[in-house]
């Protein structure tokens, strides 16, 4: 594992990207855990549970290319868990490595991945089960990216959850691992922030497009288009609080420098622009760029 980001400065500096949408496999959660202290009349307004309380999810991850390089950001759930994981989770039968069959993208092909954190649902990816039924690296040839504070606390287990660290999507990748402190460049054009609130080492992941202004990758800071209100956090957070203030922060932030943004989870259509509410002062809304 190397901790070291200072050879991203043999790239070119001021790189753009061509990037891509990739859908890496819908899930689904309890509705309640996904909403937190918000009341469930208030929720199920905006979507319906199935008769277990779960509301459905998706694994939304970018693919972008630029100068030879070939970067994922996030990974999904990956393809590992058995029938009754996948049964309480409603997981679709579909990984990361299918989206890439589809995009024509050979996995070793892949340079660079960026995770925003490593819960189950976004670094599960980083390993699939060879022939034998090992865990093993897949995307050999790339680096992986992440905060040093959320591999150190992936792995201690450091969660309020049961099972969302699992030593099966991280040991094998150890050796590929980069991390970083706080905010910096991890490749040209693309740069990390701190996100703290969900994960004490979540980051957040910006670049800048091909076609002008940046992408944003907020994580489960805003996991779908209905977090967009700085109350409706996740009962997952560890940091309840700041998870709240960051996101207020982030809103800001995201409408006054026109950011886009690709959201983990949406089902819908994840790529949104942060719009001031005109009925509402002071609440944001989350429109489709297209």
């Amino acid at each position: 594992m190397s901790d070291s980001t200072s050879d991203a400065i043999r790239y070119p500096l001021g790189m753009s990207w061509n990037w891509k949408l990739l859908r890496a496999g819908a899930f689904m959660l309890d509705g309640g855990a996904m909403f937190g202290i918000v009341p469930k009349p208030l929720w199920t307004r905006l979507v319906t549970p199935d008769e277990k309380n779960r509301i459905p999810m998706q694994t939304n991850c970018l693919l972008l290319e630029g100068e030879g390089r070939v970067v994922l950001i996030e990974t999904g759930i990956g393809g590992k868990f058995d029938a009754k994981k996948r049964a309480i989770y409603a997981m679709e039968d579909r990984c990361i490595l299918d989206a890439l069959g589809e995009a024509g993208v050979d996995p070793g092909s892949i340079t660079d991945v960026v995770v925003s954190h490593l819960h189950f649902d976004h670094a599960g990816g980083l390993t699939h089960l060879d022939g034998s039924g090992n865990a093993v690296s897949s995307f050999p040839n790339a680096v992986i990216h992440t905060q040093r504070t959320e591999w150190e606390d992936a792995l201690a287990n450091k969660s309020t959850m049961h099972s969302t660290y699992l030593r099966d999507h991280l040991d094998p990748v150890r050796e590929q691992i980069r991390t970083i402190e706080g905010a910096g460049e991890v490749l040209p054009g693309i740069r990390v922030e701190p996100l703290p609130g969900h994960t004490w080492g979540q980051q957040g992941v910006f670049f800048e497009q091909d076609s002008g202004g940046t992408v944003v990758f907020p994580g489960d800071l805003i996991p779908t288009v209905h977090h967009a209100s700085p109350t409706y956090g996740m009962a997952y957070d560890v940091l309840p609080y700041e998870s709240m203030l960051q996101k207020g922060r982030f809103l800001d932030r995201a409408c006054a420098e026109g950011w886009t943004l690709a959201l983990d989870h949406e089902v819908g259509d994840p790529i949104r622009r942060v719009v001031r509410d005109t009925e509402k002062p002071g609440r944001y809304l989350l429109e489709s760029v297209g």
